[in-house]
């Protein structure tokens, strides 16, 4: 079957004649009394992600709705994301089971009664790429959809039971392979989890041997002065270990920026890590490099490896983030080095600690609009000290917990690999007719056009007259009526998916 070639009974049709078009308003954020307490649903962008809409995130008032230009759409529509970033690569594609009103970025469109709903929005994202390239508007800041171009679309249309048959069974599969992928993610979740606990355990001597072959914890500490006093340790250790503080028994320091305005402190031999570069993880190569003239002391300012990193700054994620350096290297104000190489301990198992307490040091950050640590709550950060050669078996542990992990993580990634190369495959049968039987008792789709057209037309000649009618009928093109559109002008199913039987 060619691309432009339908199965019998099917027709192309322009997406703008299968129903009716709705586009949307934001009511002024000014008016509290749009917002507070509404009950109409406002579907925005940031509630679209799954083939049905579940619920939006706001909602307007009755008195919104009658100040502004937004417009009620009516429930079992399909909505259509057609202003955002997001449109470089994907487009936003779902359902809407309820009555809702719209955000301006985007349209929704309300299927006349011999057209399934389930079939135009499936049929949609089976033509992702094709939107993706064809509708997109040329030279806009924010990637966007021409609606004159979504509506221009052609769209392969089916018997009307078949598109029922279709859409059933195309849901069928794609319920059980989103079932397979939620199973592995689940696992996935479920191993991070046993991870951290067991990690909590052995932090406690928990799960873990006490072995002074290798000497005491003591030995690690030099002085027990260093040590906290049992009434503010955070939590009971075996009597062979100690707890102290980051500051009491490693040095710590803070990096530095070098002038972005002198090109010579730049691009130079020494690497240079940028708190960003701080995400649970070891650091050998940088994005960035600076000269000797940028470092200054050479004694403070530049790390060996070994060195325990800890980011202090940042809204999102990253503060509270930790690394170990393989490479010698400085860094930004917005990180903490932590000089364990220059002990015994394992700069390991003090990397485990902090990812361990990465909440906690998140909770510790404070001071102006920028939740932040600083070198002095870096400084007072507990950590327990077990001998060394307990330090090793905590060690190897978490290595093997985290193989595991990583295990599992790439099996999810084959496994979503996989199922979106399914989904388009699936996708791709059921919009060429075959992914179910046919049935030549079906109705033809081109009966099925032609008695929307009277409909519509007897509608609006009823509503506004003879005038309306002929420009209701001037409207439709005479190609919707039976048998596919010239090759020039019909948009191809996308044929790159994955050929797999069912």
């Amino acid at each position: 079957m060619s691309d432009t070639e339908l199965p019998a009974g099917w027709v192309w049709a322009r997406l703008g004649d299968l129903g009716d078009w709705y586009g949307g308003g934001t009511p002024s954020k000014s008016r509290p009394d749009f917002w507070t307490d509404g009950s109409i649903p406002w579907l925005s962008p940031k509630d679209m992600g799954s083939d049905v809409v579940p619920s939006t995130q706001d909602r307007i008032t009755d008195d919104a709705m009658q100040n502004s230009a937004v417009r009620l759409v009516p429930a079992d529509s399909v909505a259509i994301v057609t202003r955002s970033g997001i449109l470089e690569r994907t487009v936003p594609i779902s359902r809407v089971p309820f009555a809702t009103t719209l955000n301006q970025d985007m349209k929704a469109v309300c299927t006349y009664g011999n057209i399934t709903t389930r079939w135009v929005a499936w049929c949609l994202r089976s033509l992702e790429q094709v939107i993706l390239k064809q509708c997109r508007k040329a030279g806009t800041t924010v990637a966007s959809l021409s609606t004159s171009a979504l509506m221009d679309l052609r769209v392969p249309v089916a018997p009307l039971a078949e598109q029922h048959r279709i859409v059933e069974a195309l849901e069928n599969h794609l319920s059980r392979l989103d079932a397979a992928c939620s199973a592995i993610q689940s696992t996935v979740s479920r191993t991070k989890q046993l991870q951290r606990s067991i990690t909590d355990a052995v932090l406690r001597g928990e799960r873990v041997r006490t072995s002074l072959t290798e000497g005491t914890a003591l030995d690690l500490i030099s002085d027990a002065a260093n040590c906290i006093p049992k009434i503010e340790q955070p939590w009971e250790i075996p009597g062979e270990w100690l707890w102290t503080t980051i500051g009491k028994i490693f040095d710590v320091h803070v990096g530095t920026t070098p002038s972005r305005k002198i090109p010579e402190y730049w691009n130079g031999p020494i690497p240079w890590v940028s708190s960003g570069e701080v995400n649970f993880n070891r650091i050998s190569y940088t994005r960035e490099h600076i000269s000797e003239s940028a470092v200054g002391n050479r004694t403070t300012r530049i790390h060996p490896p070994g060195t325990v990193m800890l980011a202090m700054i940042g809204e999102g994620k990253t503060r509270g983030q930790c690394a170990i350096l393989d490479i010698e290297a400085a860094h930004n104000q917005n990180a903490a080095s932590i000089r364990v190489s220059k002990t015994r301990i394992l700069p390991e198992y003090v990397y485990i600690t902090l990812r361990q307490r990465y909440q906690e040091s998140r909770n510790d950050s404070s001071g102006g609009n920028q939740p932040a640590l600083n070198k002095a709550k870096v400084q007072d950060i507990p950590i327990p000290i077990p001998p060394l050669s307990t330090q090793r078996d905590i060690v190897d542990l978490d290595e093997n917990l985290s193989r595991l992990s990583e295990k599992c993580r790439a099996e999810l990634d084959r496994t979503l690999t996989r199922s979106a190369h399914l989904r388009r495959s699936l996708l791709h049968r059921a919009f060429t007719g075959r992914l179910v039987p046919q049935d030549p008792a079906d109705e033809p789709a081109s009966v099925l056009l032609d008695r929307i057209r009277a409909e519509r037309a007897a509608q609006a000649q009823g509503a506004h007259g003879g005038k309306a009618k002929r420009a209701r009928r001037a409207a439709v093109p005479k190609q919707t009526t039976a048998g596919p559109a010239p090759a020039a002008k019909v948009n191809p199913i996308p044929t790159d998916a994955v050929q797999l039987e069912f």
